[in-house]
């Protein structure tokens, strides 16, 4: 089937020498995987390799099977060139951790084009803002809704964290974070990416992001923490 449709990169993986296996989440079909021949053969191929880095947006026309076998695009285009990700070092580095979190937490072979506007919203502001310290911590907590494990807030007086049950608890049970953390965790729940003020140092900022990941660890079967934290705690140092 011929699709038209707008697609984020996720992952791209070289293949032999010559050839690609990039994973996306397209609006039209939700997660997709595609290979592209001689990816690295053709005096155009610097052009055709810049669209595959990570999170960038595109637009595909691409030939779709559906056997659950890799597919193949027709046409490639950018749908949004980026002003300064792929030039912002602090930038790069966070779209770099997300795609790894992304690939290992996005499974749906079905439309979800709440997802895909979710990601793209985030990506385009992440482009064109300057105070993103707090970025990667918000859009993932904010994605655990899209992925089914969004934290309940009705209890949000209770002190301590369940994080197997996704609850607010008045007692620490043995799955629970502790009172500091789950203050922590609850400031974070309710800050927007346009909350310009430095909501947290960066010793509170490692916390939340061992909080979260640890999180998806517990809700997401064979989640793997991204090899690109180190760098990132760099970053924020």
């Amino acid at each position: 089937m011929q699709i038209k449709t707008q697609a984020i990169v996720l992952s791209a993986i070289k293949f032999q020498e010559k050839s690609l296996i990039v994973k996306c989440f397209t609006k039209s079909d939700g997660l997709k995987s595609y290979f592209i021949q001689s990816a690295f053969s053709s005096k155009k191929s610097n052009q055709k390799i810049a669209y595959f880095q990570p999170l960038t947006i595109l637009e595909i026309e691409a030939n779709h099977k559906n056997k659950g076998t890799l597919e193949h695009f027709k046409e490639v285009k950018l749908a949004y060139n980026y002003q300064n990700i792929n030039t912002n070092i602090v930038k790069s580095s966070i779209v770099l951790f997300l795609s790894e979190v992304l690939h290992n937490s996005i499974f749906e072979e079905e439309k979800n084009e709440n997802l895909f506007s979710y990601l793209e919203t985030s990506l385009l502001w992440l482009d064109t803002h300057d105070t993103i310290s707090n970025f990667h911590l918000i859009f993932l907590i904010q994605l655990t809704k899209f992925l089914g494990f969004y934290p309940e807030l009705q209890e949000t007086d209770a002190v301590y964290f369940d994080m197997i049950e996704g609850v607010f608890s008045p007692f620490q049970g043995t799955n629970c974070i502790n009172e500091q953390e789950t203050n922590l965790l609850k400031k974070l729940l309710f800050l927007r990416f346009e909350d310009t003020q430095k909501n947290f140092h960066k010793e509170e900022r490692q916390v939340l992001l061992k909080i979260i990941l640890n999180y998806y660890s517990i809700h997401l079967q064979g989640f793997k923490k991204p090899n690109s934290l180190m760098v990132l705690k760099e970053i924020f140092e």
